[in-house]
């Protein structure tokens, strides 16, 4: 696993001065000092609002719902948790810094940077962004791909989280192979949480899911499959106004927005509406929890 860190970057309070003269009176008297807040960085709250989270990562957290996901997937920051391609690093500049406050210990698990130059670049791009030490720790990374070894030593997890990427291991072919590693590297009793874009049960399931969206069936099947035992769902991350059901996939909704590019594109979507695809906003998604069994054996039964 490789790490990376660089030096911390202090934050200075300024104090602002008046040049008005002071009587005599007053001058004899010790002003209070200021005293600076200090936030409690083992609260997951102050890391939601820190302030290397960008305004626009921030607007994002009402369809992300970060701070009742990670509940439901009770994930403790004292224990060692796993990200699985973190993508850009949205959820990762939350679990970061929270994670090194409570003494935990943070692994990004990245698509492999060996499988292509955009791939290396991305991986490049998103340790870029946790220079600073002292704020997010030293931050493990391991390659997941469809012919990577673990990502972790067995039965060392306590946590593997998984945000909108089981549409791209189906359509990979890899997707056995992910959730099988995900069960290895889990202690006995660990938690699998899978957040991922919902297609409706009466709609017709690709294999490969192409438009981005996968049914929770299929999910739960994969995880089945690998030996997980499903726990819990929640509708924390749920959107009544997305049918799945659009031009470009899952792709046509916010953040991406894809709309018609080249003229045969918009000869095909001659009543294309960007307005109303923003109205929906984010996709509806399933929120799933596994967890590991505590086999006899595990437990010394």
């Amino acid at each position: 696993m490789i790490k990376y860190s660089l030096p911390v970057i202090a934050s200075l309070a300024l104090f602002a001065c008046t040049s008005e003269p002071v009587a005599e009176e007053a001058s004899s008297k010790a002003a209070p000092e200021a005293v600076a807040s200090v936030p409690d960085m083992k609260s997951l709250q102050s890391n939601l609002s820190g302030d290397w989270r960008t305004d626009e990562a921030k607007s994002r957290d009402a369809f992300r719902n970060p701070a009742a996901t990670l509940e439901f997937c009770g994930v403790d920051p004292a224990t060692n948790i796993s990200e699985i391609w973190p993508g850009g690093g949205w959820y990762s500049q939350i679990l970061a810094p929270w994670i090194n406050a409570n003494g935990g210990k943070f692994n990004a698990v990245i698509i492999d940077p060996e499988i292509s130059e955009g791939a290396a670049n991305l991986l490049q791009r998103y340790m870029a962004q946790f220079e600073d030490k002292d704020l997010f720790g030293e931050i493990s990374t391991a390659p997941l791909s469809a012919d990577s070894a673990g990502f972790a030593a067995d039965n060392s997890q306590d946590t593997v989280l998984t945000f909108r990427n089981v549409h791209s291991w189906m359509g990979r072919g890899m997707a056995e192979k992910t959730f099988a590693d995900f069960y290895a590297s889990l202690k006995p009793g660990g938690v699998l949480c899978v957040i991922e874009h919902r297609l409706p049960s009466s709609a017709v399931q690709s294999s490969k899911a192409g438009n981005g969206y996968v049914q929770e069936a299929m999910v739960k099947a994969l995880a089945a499959e690998a030996g997980f035992v499903f726990e819990a769902a929640s509708e924390i991350n749920a959107n009544p106004k997305d049918n799945a059901d659009h031009p470009y996939g899952v792709w046509t909704l916010p953040p991406s927005k894809r709309s018609p590019r080249t003229d045969e594109e918009k000869a095909a979507n001659p009543d294309f509406d960007r307005a109303a695809f923003d109205a929906i906003g984010e996709s509806d998604r399933m929120t799933l929890r596994f967890r590991k069994p505590v086999t006899p054996e595990a437990s010394g039964e």
